[in-house]
Protein backbone atom coordinates (compact mmCIF):
# COMPACT_ATOMS: atom_id res chain seq x y z
CA UNK A 1 0.00 0.00 0.00
CA UNK A 2 1.26 3.38 -1.12
CA UNK A 3 2.26 6.11 2.05
CA UNK A 4 1.34 9.02 2.44
CA UNK A 5 2.99 12.25 3.81
CA UNK A 6 -0.32 12.84 5.59
CA UNK A 7 -0.29 9.39 7.69
CA UNK A 8 0.14 8.82 11.04
CA UNK A 9 3.75 6.75 11.09
CA UNK A 10 4.48 3.89 13.41
CA UNK A 11 8.24 2.68 13.34
CA UNK A 12 7.49 0.38 10.60
CA UNK A 13 5.77 2.66 8.47
CA UNK A 14 8.28 5.00 8.96
CA UNK A 15 11.49 2.58 7.97
CA UNK A 16 9.29 1.82 4.98
CA UNK A 17 9.11 5.00 3.93
CA UNK A 18 12.34 6.38 4.74
CA UNK A 19 14.61 2.95 3.26
CA UNK A 20 13.80 4.00 -0.15
CA UNK A 21 15.86 7.15 0.54
CA UNK A 22 18.03 5.19 2.77
CA UNK A 23 19.09 2.85 0.27
CA UNK A 24 19.08 5.12 -2.69
CA UNK A 25 22.18 7.57 -0.84
CA UNK A 26 24.02 4.30 0.73
CA UNK A 27 24.18 3.20 -3.21
CA UNK A 28 24.86 6.70 -4.24
CA UNK A 29 28.13 6.51 -1.65
CA UNK A 30 29.03 2.74 -2.92
CA UNK A 31 29.11 4.08 -6.49
CA UNK A 32 31.95 6.64 -5.32
CA UNK A 33 33.69 3.61 -3.01
CA UNK A 34 33.92 1.55 -6.18
CA UNK A 35 35.22 4.82 -8.19
CA UNK A 36 37.70 4.95 -5.63
CA UNK A 37 38.89 1.34 -5.70
CA UNK A 38 39.36 1.18 -9.24
CA UNK A 39 41.40 4.79 -9.00
CA UNK A 40 43.44 3.36 -6.00
CA UNK A 41 44.12 -0.38 -7.41
CA UNK A 42 44.11 0.34 -11.19
CA UNK A 43 45.30 4.49 -11.44
CA UNK A 44 47.71 4.42 -8.90
CA UNK A 45 48.64 6.04 -5.70
CA UNK A 46 48.90 9.81 -7.07
CA UNK A 47 45.87 9.81 -9.04
CA UNK A 48 44.27 8.16 -5.70
CA UNK A 49 45.59 11.02 -3.80
CA UNK A 50 44.41 14.20 -6.55
CA UNK A 51 40.56 12.55 -6.95
CA UNK A 52 40.46 12.76 -3.34
CA UNK A 53 42.14 16.19 -2.89
CA UNK A 54 40.01 17.76 -5.31
CA UNK A 55 36.80 16.03 -4.53
CA UNK A 56 35.86 18.48 -2.17
CA UNK A 57 35.92 21.85 -4.39
CA UNK A 58 34.11 19.50 -6.74
CA UNK A 59 31.51 18.71 -4.05
CA UNK A 60 31.36 23.11 -2.92
CA UNK A 61 30.22 23.78 -6.50
CA UNK A 62 27.60 20.97 -6.22
CA UNK A 63 26.22 22.75 -2.83
CA UNK A 64 23.59 25.04 -4.67
CA UNK A 65 21.31 21.69 -5.28
CA UNK A 66 21.76 20.68 -1.71
CA UNK A 67 20.31 24.17 -0.62
CA UNK A 68 17.67 24.19 -3.45
CA UNK A 69 16.65 20.29 -2.57
CA UNK A 70 16.27 20.20 0.68
CA UNK A 71 14.59 24.17 1.08
CA UNK A 72 12.44 23.77 -2.16
CA UNK A 73 11.42 20.53 -0.68
CA UNK A 74 10.49 21.97 2.60
CA UNK A 75 8.41 25.18 0.54
CA UNK A 76 7.01 22.45 -1.56
CA UNK A 77 6.02 19.78 0.57
CA UNK A 78 3.96 22.41 3.29
CA UNK A 79 2.47 24.10 0.62
CA UNK A 80 0.87 20.63 -0.25
CA UNK A 81 0.09 19.94 3.16
CA UNK A 82 -1.83 23.56 2.88
CA UNK A 83 -3.43 22.17 0.36
CA UNK A 84 -2.50 24.54 -2.41
CA UNK A 85 -1.27 21.65 -5.25
CA UNK A 86 -1.14 24.48 -8.42
CA UNK A 87 1.10 26.40 -5.89
CA UNK A 88 3.13 23.97 -5.34
CA UNK A 89 3.91 22.79 -8.79
CA UNK A 90 4.62 26.63 -9.74
CA UNK A 91 7.18 26.37 -6.43
CA UNK A 92 8.89 22.93 -8.12
CA UNK A 93 9.04 23.97 -11.40
CA UNK A 94 10.75 27.12 -10.71
CA UNK A 95 13.29 26.25 -8.32
CA UNK A 96 14.51 22.92 -10.43
CA UNK A 97 15.11 25.46 -13.76
CA UNK A 98 17.02 27.71 -11.26
CA UNK A 99 19.54 25.13 -10.04
CA UNK A 100 19.66 24.24 -13.53
CA UNK A 101 20.96 27.57 -14.41
CA UNK A 102 22.85 28.14 -11.31
CA UNK A 103 24.94 24.78 -12.00
CA UNK A 104 25.78 25.83 -15.45
CA UNK A 105 27.77 29.22 -14.38
CA UNK A 106 29.48 27.27 -11.71
CA UNK A 107 30.31 24.68 -13.80
CA UNK A 108 32.06 27.32 -16.26
CA UNK A 109 33.30 29.04 -13.26
CA UNK A 110 34.90 25.71 -11.85
CA UNK A 111 36.85 24.59 -15.51
CA UNK A 112 38.42 28.17 -15.55
CA UNK A 113 39.73 28.03 -11.64
CA UNK A 114 40.10 24.57 -11.17
CA UNK A 115 43.81 24.92 -11.40
CA UNK A 116 44.97 27.82 -9.39
CA UNK A 117 42.70 26.22 -6.76
CA UNK A 118 44.76 22.65 -7.19
CA UNK A 119 48.36 24.58 -6.83
CA UNK A 120 47.06 26.21 -3.70
CA UNK A 121 45.89 22.94 -2.05
CA UNK A 122 49.38 21.67 -2.75
CA UNK A 123 49.34 20.14 -5.48
CA UNK A 124 52.14 20.10 -7.63
CA UNK A 125 53.64 17.90 -10.81
CA UNK A 126 51.66 14.91 -11.74
CA UNK A 127 49.65 15.48 -8.85
CA UNK A 128 48.60 18.73 -10.03
CA UNK A 129 47.86 17.40 -13.69
CA UNK A 130 45.78 14.54 -12.24
CA UNK A 131 43.29 16.66 -10.15
CA UNK A 132 43.04 18.89 -13.19
CA UNK A 133 42.35 16.44 -15.34
CA UNK A 134 39.86 14.62 -13.14
CA UNK A 135 38.40 17.78 -12.29
CA UNK A 136 37.41 19.39 -15.69
CA UNK A 137 35.90 16.11 -17.05
CA UNK A 138 33.42 15.73 -13.98
CA UNK A 139 33.26 19.64 -14.00
CA UNK A 140 31.13 19.48 -17.79
CA UNK A 141 28.41 17.34 -16.42
CA UNK A 142 27.68 19.73 -13.31
CA UNK A 143 24.41 21.03 -14.07
CA UNK A 144 22.64 17.62 -14.19
CA UNK A 145 24.45 16.36 -10.69
CA UNK A 146 22.72 19.52 -9.40
CA UNK A 147 19.44 18.29 -10.66
CA UNK A 148 19.74 14.94 -9.65
CA UNK A 149 21.06 15.81 -6.23
CA UNK A 150 17.98 17.87 -6.06
CA UNK A 151 15.33 15.30 -7.17
CA UNK A 152 16.71 12.97 -4.11
CA UNK A 153 14.19 15.17 -2.22
CA UNK A 154 11.38 16.05 -4.63
CA UNK A 155 11.18 12.48 -5.34
CA UNK A 156 10.52 11.64 -1.56
CA UNK A 157 7.72 15.29 -1.48
CA UNK A 158 6.22 13.33 -4.78
CA UNK A 159 5.73 10.08 -2.58
CA UNK A 160 7.81 8.43 -5.00
CA UNK A 161 10.70 7.47 -2.75
CA UNK A 162 11.06 4.37 -4.83
CA UNK A 163 11.48 5.83 -7.73
CA UNK A 164 14.39 7.79 -6.73
CA UNK A 165 16.33 4.44 -5.69
CA UNK A 166 15.47 3.13 -9.21
CA UNK A 167 17.11 6.37 -10.25
CA UNK A 168 19.87 5.97 -8.26
CA UNK A 169 20.47 1.79 -8.80
CA UNK A 170 20.43 3.15 -12.87
CA UNK A 171 22.81 6.08 -12.65
CA UNK A 172 25.51 3.83 -9.93
CA UNK A 173 25.41 0.75 -12.26
CA UNK A 174 26.21 3.05 -15.30
CA UNK A 175 29.11 4.36 -13.02
CA UNK A 176 30.48 0.41 -11.70
CA UNK A 177 30.18 -0.72 -15.09
CA UNK A 178 32.00 1.92 -17.07
CA UNK A 179 34.67 2.02 -14.13
CA UNK A 180 35.17 -1.33 -14.67
CA UNK A 181 35.48 -0.81 -18.19
CA UNK A 182 37.93 2.21 -18.83
CA UNK A 183 40.17 1.84 -15.87
CA UNK A 184 40.74 -1.35 -16.88
CA UNK A 185 41.21 -1.64 -20.31
CA UNK A 186 42.25 1.94 -21.07
CA UNK A 187 46.37 2.81 -21.02
CA UNK A 188 48.00 3.00 -17.52
CA UNK A 189 48.13 6.93 -18.37
CA UNK A 190 44.31 7.44 -19.67
CA UNK A 191 43.16 4.98 -16.36
CA UNK A 192 42.08 8.40 -13.84
CA UNK A 193 40.57 9.70 -17.19
CA UNK A 194 38.47 6.56 -18.24
CA UNK A 195 37.17 6.79 -14.06
CA UNK A 196 36.02 10.97 -14.84
CA UNK A 197 34.29 9.96 -17.71
CA UNK A 198 32.56 6.47 -15.70
CA UNK A 199 31.37 9.81 -13.15
CA UNK A 200 30.08 12.15 -15.77
CA UNK A 201 28.25 9.77 -17.40
CA UNK A 202 26.23 8.37 -14.58
CA UNK A 203 25.52 11.86 -13.17
CA UNK A 204 23.95 12.46 -16.95
CA UNK A 205 22.12 9.54 -16.41
CA UNK A 206 20.79 10.67 -13.45
CA UNK A 207 19.97 13.83 -13.96
CA UNK A 208 18.34 13.51 -17.00
CA UNK A 209 15.91 10.06 -16.09
CA UNK A 210 14.50 12.60 -13.25
CA UNK A 211 14.08 15.74 -15.67
CA UNK A 212 12.10 13.53 -18.44
CA UNK A 213 9.92 11.63 -15.68
CA UNK A 214 8.47 14.87 -13.84
CA UNK A 215 8.14 16.49 -17.65
CA UNK A 216 5.74 14.26 -18.77
CA UNK A 217 2.43 13.41 -17.20
CA UNK A 218 3.56 10.93 -14.63
CA UNK A 219 1.19 9.79 -11.39
CA UNK A 220 3.13 11.53 -8.55
CA UNK A 221 1.70 14.77 -7.04
CA UNK A 222 4.20 16.96 -8.73
CA UNK A 223 5.35 17.82 -12.32
CA UNK A 224 7.26 20.43 -14.00
CA UNK A 225 5.68 22.75 -16.06
CA UNK A 226 5.62 26.67 -16.72
CA UNK A 227 6.65 29.02 -13.89
CA UNK A 228 6.96 32.60 -13.27
CA UNK A 229 9.73 34.09 -11.58
CA UNK A 230 8.80 34.30 -7.80
CA UNK A 231 11.73 35.92 -5.92
CA UNK A 232 9.90 35.75 -2.59
CA UNK A 233 9.75 31.77 -3.33
CA UNK A 234 13.53 31.34 -4.43
CA UNK A 235 14.19 33.20 -1.22
CA UNK A 236 12.52 31.06 1.70
CA UNK A 237 13.47 28.00 -0.28
CA UNK A 238 17.12 29.11 -0.11
CA UNK A 239 16.91 30.68 3.65
CA UNK A 240 15.11 27.12 3.90
CA UNK A 241 17.90 25.46 2.44
CA UNK A 242 20.49 27.42 3.58
CA UNK A 243 21.84 25.10 6.31
CA UNK A 244 22.46 22.17 4.14
CA UNK A 245 24.47 24.49 1.16
CA UNK A 246 26.31 26.18 4.46
CA UNK A 247 26.62 22.60 6.10
CA UNK A 248 27.72 21.07 2.35
CA UNK A 249 30.51 24.27 1.85
CA UNK A 250 31.65 23.64 5.36
CA UNK A 251 32.14 19.67 5.15
CA UNK A 252 33.87 20.32 1.71
CA UNK A 253 36.49 23.14 3.29
CA UNK A 254 36.67 21.36 6.16
CA UNK A 255 38.18 18.13 4.12
CA UNK A 256 40.67 20.38 2.19
CA UNK A 257 41.86 21.94 5.64
CA UNK A 258 41.79 17.86 6.63
CA UNK A 259 43.82 17.49 3.21
CA UNK A 260 45.95 20.35 4.14
CA UNK A 261 46.78 19.41 7.36
CA UNK A 262 47.53 15.74 6.01
CA UNK A 263 49.62 16.64 3.29
CA UNK A 264 51.82 18.90 6.53
CA UNK A 265 52.09 15.92 8.77
CA UNK A 266 51.90 12.49 6.67
CA UNK A 267 52.15 13.56 2.91
CA UNK A 268 50.45 12.14 0.10
CA UNK A 269 49.73 9.06 1.78
CA UNK A 270 48.58 10.74 5.07
CA UNK A 271 45.47 12.35 2.20
CA UNK A 272 45.04 8.39 0.78
CA UNK A 273 44.43 7.02 4.31
CA UNK A 274 42.19 9.93 4.74
CA UNK A 275 40.35 8.96 0.97
CA UNK A 276 39.93 5.66 2.30
CA UNK A 277 37.92 6.45 5.53
CA UNK A 278 35.59 9.13 3.69
CA UNK A 279 34.94 6.51 1.35
CA UNK A 280 33.49 4.58 4.00
CA UNK A 281 31.89 7.49 6.23
CA UNK A 282 29.88 8.32 3.15
CA UNK A 283 28.26 4.91 3.47
CA UNK A 284 27.41 5.11 7.05
CA UNK A 285 26.36 9.28 6.90
CA UNK A 286 24.27 8.97 3.60
CA UNK A 287 22.37 6.71 5.58
CA UNK A 288 21.58 9.22 7.98
CA UNK A 289 21.23 11.58 5.37
CA UNK A 290 19.13 8.93 3.61
CA UNK A 291 17.06 9.15 6.77
CA UNK A 292 16.61 12.50 6.74
CA UNK A 293 15.80 13.45 3.41
CA UNK A 294 13.24 10.75 3.34
CA UNK A 295 11.32 12.12 6.43
CA UNK A 296 12.14 15.44 5.85
CA UNK A 297 8.52 16.22 3.80
CA UNK A 298 6.10 14.22 6.11
CA UNK A 299 7.73 16.44 9.26
CA UNK A 300 6.83 19.68 6.37
CA UNK A 301 3.85 18.17 6.05
CA UNK A 302 2.46 17.38 9.16
CA UNK A 303 3.45 21.37 10.31
CA UNK A 304 1.96 22.51 7.34
CA UNK A 305 -1.50 20.54 8.37
CA UNK A 306 -0.93 21.89 12.04
CA UNK A 307 -0.75 17.84 13.32
CA UNK A 308 1.88 18.87 16.37
CA UNK A 309 0.77 15.06 18.29
CA UNK A 310 1.94 13.43 14.73
CA UNK A 311 5.44 16.01 14.63
CA UNK A 312 6.14 15.27 18.31
CA UNK A 313 6.07 11.37 17.49
CA UNK A 314 8.35 11.72 14.25
CA UNK A 315 10.77 13.74 16.62
CA UNK A 316 11.26 11.03 19.12
CA UNK A 317 10.96 8.22 16.63
CA UNK A 318 13.75 9.63 14.77
CA UNK A 319 16.44 10.51 17.42
CA UNK A 320 15.74 6.71 19.53
CA UNK A 321 16.89 5.15 15.40
CA UNK A 322 19.52 7.78 15.15
CA UNK A 323 21.01 6.15 18.54
CA UNK A 324 20.47 3.06 17.91
CA UNK A 325 21.83 3.20 14.24
CA UNK A 326 25.31 5.26 15.65
CA UNK A 327 26.27 2.65 17.71
CA UNK A 328 26.12 -0.23 15.07
CA UNK A 329 27.91 1.89 12.83
CA UNK A 330 30.69 2.00 15.54
CA UNK A 331 30.76 -1.69 16.19
CA UNK A 332 30.92 -2.54 12.34
CA UNK A 333 32.89 0.71 11.21
CA UNK A 334 35.97 -1.75 14.03
CA UNK A 335 35.04 -4.80 12.26
CA UNK A 336 35.72 -3.62 8.62
CA UNK A 337 38.46 -1.58 8.87
CA UNK A 338 41.19 -4.00 8.01
CA UNK A 339 39.33 -5.78 5.29
CA UNK A 340 38.26 -1.96 3.87
CA UNK A 341 42.47 -0.97 4.29
CA UNK A 342 43.23 -4.37 2.34
CA UNK A 343 40.54 -3.82 -0.55
CA UNK A 344 42.26 -0.23 -1.31
CA UNK A 345 45.54 0.18 -0.27
CA UNK A 346 46.83 -3.73 -0.08
CA UNK A 347 49.22 -2.57 -2.36
CA UNK A 348 51.54 -0.57 0.35
CA UNK A 349 52.06 -1.82 3.88
CA UNK A 350 52.97 1.56 5.48
CA UNK A 351 49.76 3.08 4.05
CA UNK A 352 47.65 0.11 4.63
CA UNK A 353 48.99 0.53 8.37
CA UNK A 354 47.98 4.00 8.68
CA UNK A 355 44.33 3.53 7.12
CA UNK A 356 43.79 0.77 9.81
CA UNK A 357 45.19 2.77 13.13
CA UNK A 358 43.61 6.15 11.87
CA UNK A 359 39.92 4.43 11.19
CA UNK A 360 40.30 2.50 14.25
CA UNK A 361 39.62 6.03 16.22
CA UNK A 362 37.66 7.54 13.24
CA UNK A 363 35.07 4.79 13.54
CA UNK A 364 34.22 6.36 16.79
CA UNK A 365 32.71 9.66 15.60
CA UNK A 366 29.63 7.04 13.75
CA UNK A 367 27.84 7.33 17.42
CA UNK A 368 27.15 10.71 17.28
CA UNK A 369 27.13 11.71 13.66
CA UNK A 370 23.82 10.87 12.88
CA UNK A 371 21.94 13.20 15.24
CA UNK A 372 23.68 16.39 14.05
CA UNK A 373 22.66 15.71 10.68
CA UNK A 374 19.24 15.09 12.03
CA UNK A 375 19.08 17.72 14.22
CA UNK A 376 19.86 20.05 11.22
CA UNK A 377 17.00 18.77 8.78
CA UNK A 378 14.95 18.65 11.38
CA UNK A 379 14.48 22.52 11.72
CA UNK A 380 14.82 22.75 7.66
CA UNK A 381 11.44 20.85 7.49
CA UNK A 382 9.92 22.92 9.71
CA UNK A 383 11.27 25.81 7.39
CA UNK A 384 13.05 27.25 9.95
CA UNK A 385 16.52 27.74 7.52
CA UNK A 386 17.96 30.35 10.18
CA UNK A 387 18.68 27.41 12.68
CA UNK A 388 19.53 24.56 11.09
CA UNK A 389 21.68 27.00 9.10
CA UNK A 390 23.40 27.55 12.81
CA UNK A 391 23.24 24.04 13.55
CA UNK A 392 25.20 22.93 10.73
CA UNK A 393 27.52 26.10 10.71
CA UNK A 394 28.26 25.54 13.95
CA UNK A 395 29.07 22.09 14.15
CA UNK A 396 31.07 22.03 10.71
CA UNK A 397 33.00 25.31 10.99
CA UNK A 398 33.32 25.62 14.25
CA UNK A 399 33.88 22.76 15.98
CA UNK A 400 35.51 20.39 13.05
CA UNK A 401 37.43 23.24 11.93
CA UNK A 402 39.07 24.32 15.41
CA UNK A 403 39.71 20.32 16.46
CA UNK A 404 41.45 19.93 13.26
CA UNK A 405 43.95 22.80 13.61
CA UNK A 406 44.14 22.18 17.51
CA UNK A 407 44.35 18.92 18.29
CA UNK A 408 47.26 17.53 15.90
CA UNK A 409 49.66 20.50 17.47
CA UNK A 410 49.05 18.63 20.77
CA UNK A 411 48.59 14.26 19.63
CA UNK A 412 49.99 14.43 16.01
CA UNK A 413 48.36 12.80 13.29
CA UNK A 414 46.42 10.59 15.68
CA UNK A 415 44.50 14.28 16.76
CA UNK A 416 42.92 14.39 13.31
CA UNK A 417 41.21 11.42 13.48
CA UNK A 418 40.27 11.94 16.94
CA UNK A 419 38.99 15.91 15.90
CA UNK A 420 35.84 14.16 13.87
CA UNK A 421 34.86 12.01 17.12
CA UNK A 422 35.56 15.49 19.68
CA UNK A 423 33.64 17.92 16.48
CA UNK A 424 30.65 15.72 16.15
CA UNK A 425 29.74 15.31 20.43
CA UNK A 426 29.92 18.46 20.64
CA UNK A 427 27.53 18.97 17.72
CA UNK A 428 25.10 16.52 19.82
CA UNK A 429 25.09 18.67 22.58
CA UNK A 430 24.51 21.96 20.34
CA UNK A 431 20.93 20.29 18.61
CA UNK A 432 19.95 19.31 21.93
CA UNK A 433 20.10 22.95 23.50
CA UNK A 434 18.24 23.89 20.03
CA UNK A 435 15.37 21.24 19.92
CA UNK A 436 14.87 22.20 23.93
CA UNK A 437 14.87 26.16 23.07
CA UNK A 438 12.21 25.61 20.64
CA UNK A 439 9.80 23.14 21.46
CA UNK A 440 7.35 25.45 22.86
CA UNK A 441 7.42 27.34 19.60
CA UNK A 442 6.86 24.30 17.40
CA UNK A 443 4.97 22.03 19.71
CA UNK A 444 7.15 19.13 19.25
Amino acid sequence: MRIKLSDHFSYGKLLRFTLPSIAMMVFTSIYGVVDGYFVSNFAGKTPFAAVNLIMPVLMIMGTVSFMFGSGGTALVAKTCGEGDQDRANRYFSLIVYTAFAVGVVLAIMGFLLIRPIAVRLGAEGQLLESCVRYARIVLVTLPLFSVQVMFQSFFVAAEKPKLSFTVSVISGAVNMVLDAVLCICLPQELKLTGAAIATAVSQTVGGAIPLVYFSRKNDSILRLGKTEFDGRALLKASVNGVSEFLGSISMSIVGILFNLQLMKYAGEDGVSAYGVMMYVSMIFTAAFGGYTMGIAPAISFHYGANDRSELKSLLRKSILLCCIAGIGMVFLGELLCIPLADVFVSYDSGLRSMTISGFRIFALSFAFVGFGIFASGFFTALNDGVTSAIISFIRTMVFECAAVMLLPLILGINGIWLSVIVSEFLAVMLGVVFLLIKQKKYGY
